[in-house]
């Protein structure tokens, strides 16, 4: 009986080590559980904060991209806080910071959490509380910048003439690659001579469509474009296929001021890229979809392309675009405008 009792006092003894050992491990148990969800909220926050700040940013960038005097651009901290809080959970945000550089084209935001009735950029925590951190700021930043593309890939093997581009925007036209009288007074050709087409051929990246163009080196080897560019249907069959459904099909398209040498021997000199609305064209004399759309009812019987012309239809259009891809240099006042995300 002695026994007996001496080891059912050792047990309760054991179970009582248990207890306080349970007890501590709970303890540190709910002290990880409380990180992990108040970590996962703010980590839940903060990409709420940050897809808001990237709206922002992008918003004050095309404003500014279009004219430096926007209102939006001028004064951009109401547009930002509009998208800022759009793509909040609860509607609510705060705008932390603005810093924009319109001469260098460049806008970062700082969106920062913010709750109703408290300090901003903080957010609540809960379980953390119990080791008196009742508050953590959460804020995201985002940059963006803008400006006309000095490097990227042209969709469709062409350049055009700066002639075709300067003063002409939103004028229908043909742009002819083959041709006389289609650019009076244009003298880029080779030794000053007038550019009688429209557009020159280019060499094309090998199993693509377009070509990868570097304005810097300023130069880019030519072709005849006497037969349809190869590896070019899925191109213009996508390209009919938005047309027929009432779709826009604007492509950035080198330009060149100087030509020398003629034919597959050509060396177009680039300055930027310009956006063109396309309208029509035909790259080769029969067969889809190289003459798939040769112009559409809103183009001038004029302006068709007719054998043996090889041409594209379409008007140069002040554009604003979000293209990815694409190396930035300063606004060209010839050029399309890029904005994009800084990574």
């Amino acid at each position: 009986m002695r026994r007996l009792t001496r080891t059912r006092r050792k047990n309760d003894g054991e179970r009582g080590a248990v207890s306080v050992i349970v007890a501590l491990m709970l303890v540190a148990l709910l002290g990880f559980g409380a990180m992990a969800v108040d970590v996962g909220m703010m980590y839940s926050e903060r990409t709420q904060l940050r897809n808001g700040a990237d709206a922002a940013a992008l918003a004050i960038a095309q404003k500014c991209a279009k004219s430096t005097t926007h209102p939006g651009c001028l004064d951009p901290a109401s547009l930002a806080a509009g998208f800022a809080n759009s793509n909040a959970n609860d509607g609510l945000s705060n705008i932390k910071s603005i810093a924009l550089d319109r001469p260098g084209g460049t806008v970062t935001v700082t969106v920062g959490s913010q709750e109703t009735g408290h300090t901003p950029n903080q957010v609540s925590l809960f379980f953390a509380r119990v080791f008196g951190v009742n508050t953590t700021e959460v804020n995201a930043p985002s940059t963006v910048r803008w400006g006309s593309p000095v490097k990227g890939t042209t969709a469709f093997p062409i350049t055009v003439s700066i002639c075709q581009v300067r003063n002409n925007t939103d004028i229908m036209q043909l742009l002819r690659l083959h041709g006389t009288g289609a650019n009076p007074g244009c003298f880029y050709g080779p030794s000053g001579a007038a550019v009688e087409g429209g557009f020159g051929g280019l060499k094309q990246d090998p199993n693509s469509c377009g070509a990868f163009i570097d304005i810097s080196k300023s130069t880019a080897g030519g072709d005849t474009g006497n037969n349809p560019p190869p590896n070019c249907e899925a191109t213009l069959s996508s390209w009919a296929a938005d047309m027929n459904t009432g779709k826009d099909v604007i492509i950035l398209l080198p330009i060149f001021n100087k030509v020398t040498g003629t034919g597959t021997n050509a060396i177009f000199g680039l300055t930027t890229f310009a956006a063109f609305k396309v309208a029509g064209w035909k790259f080769g004399p029969t067969g889809l979809p190289y003459t798939f759309r040769n112009r559409t009812p809103d183009v001038p019987a004029a302006l068709e392309c007719k054998e043996p012309c090889r041409g594209i239809i379409g008007t140069f259009v002040k554009y604003v675009s979000l293209a990815n891809g694409y190396t930035l240099g300063p606004v060209n006042p010839d050029g399309a405008t890029v904005v994009a995300l800084s990574s």
